[in-house]
C-alpha cells in the first residue's frame, strides 16, 4: 500500500523538445563578449603596434578600441544583455524548470489521521494533585 502511494507522489519529468539555440543562447552570448573584448583590447592594439612598427619602423599612434567609442555603449548593452540572461536563469531554476523538465500536478492524497480523544479522555479528575511549576534559577 505504501508504495503505491509513493509512486502517485513521484513527480513525473517530461522532457521537451527544443532548438539547440533556444538552450545554448545565454552561454554563447557570453563567449560572443568575451571574444570582442579579448580582440578589442589585448590581440588588436598588440597586431597594430607591430604593423606599425614593420610599415614605420616606430610606432607613432596607438589603438582605439571600438566597443569603447559611442561611450562604451556596447558595453552598456551586452551588461544588460548577460545580466537579465542570467537573472532569468536563476529564477528559472528557483522555479524548477531547470534541465528543461516539466513536472506533473502530484494528486492529492489526503492523510490517515488518528482518531480524535473524546472530551471525557481529555479531562482531569479533580483529585489527582498537577504538580507544581519548577521555580526559575537566576
Amino acid at each position: 500500500m505504501q508504495t503505491k502511494v509513493n509512486k502517485m507522489i513521484e513527480p513525473v519529468e517530461i522532457k521537451k523538445n527544443e532548438d539547440w539555440m533556444q538552450k545554448k543562447w545565454r552561454p554563447a552570448m557570453g563567449w560572443m563578449y568575451m571574444i570582442v573584448c579579448m580582440m578589442d583590447m589585448v590581440i588588436f592594439p598588440v597586431l597594430w603596434s607591430i604593423l606599425q612598427a614593420f610599415n614605420h619602423g616606430q610606432v607613432t599612434s596607438q589603438w582605439q578600441p571600438l566597443t569603447l567609442q559611442g561611450a562604451g555603449l556596447f558595453h552598456l548593452a551586452m551588461g544588460a544583455v548577460l545580466g537579465i540572461a542570467a537573472f532569468g536563469r536563476t529564477q528559472e531554476k528557483v522555479a524548477g524548470a531547470a534541465n528543461n523538465i516539466v513536472t506533473q500536478p502530484v494528486p492529492y492524497v489526503p492523510p490517515i489521521s488518528a482518531p480524535t480523544p473524546s472530551v471525557e479522555d481529555t479531562t482531569t479528575p479533580t483529585d489527582t494533585p498537577r504538580p507544581r511549576p519548577r521555580p526559575l534559577l537566576s
